[in-house]
């Protein structure tokens, strides 16, 4: 059987994927909008060569985490959850407490929840790095500002 040029799956060779870095100023920038913009970035969906079972995507680069805005009263009524796995192991600590200990993980929490529940998923995710401050440690790679 022969089949047709139309519908062969275009599967994008490791060599082909050119991977840039882009550098995401959080800095007054909703959440919600941040996270999925990086998402797709990091996943590749905005690139022709798209497939949604390889990593296609790029490296992004987020400063100003600890600037990032919320709407509404999230500021005042946003938890974020965790489990140790044993009973009664629930832990919950307030947004106004995790901005003060650890605002990357604001941004990284967000945008896990928006790439695919997969092993790929840890995969793209080691291509974020998030800063609290506007400081950074990649500008060997020469990254390209990405405006939102």
């Amino acid at each position: 059987m022969r089949l047709n040029k139309h519908n062969k799956t275009f599967l994008p060779q490791k060599e082909a994927i050119n991977r840039k870095w882009w550098l995401v100023d959080a800095d007054g920038i909703v959440l919600g909008r941040l996270a999925a913009k990086v998402a797709n970035i990091l996943r590749g969906k905005d690139k022709p060569h798209f497939t949604p079972f390889y990593d296609t995507g790029d490296f992004v680069i987020v400063i100003n985490a600890d600037k990032v805005k919320l709407t509404g009263n999230k500021e005042t009524q946003k938890v974020y959850y965790r489990h140790s796995g044993y009973m009664g192991g629930l832990k919950e600590i307030s947004y106004q407490r995790m901005k003060t200990t650890h605002p990357e993980r604001i941004i990284t929490h967000a945008v896990r929840g928006m790439l695919p529940k997969n092993k790929l998923n840890r995969k793209i995710l080691k291509k974020l790095k998030v800063y609290a401050g506007s400081e950074h440690k990649h500008q060997a790679q020469k990254p390209e500002v990405f405006n939102i």
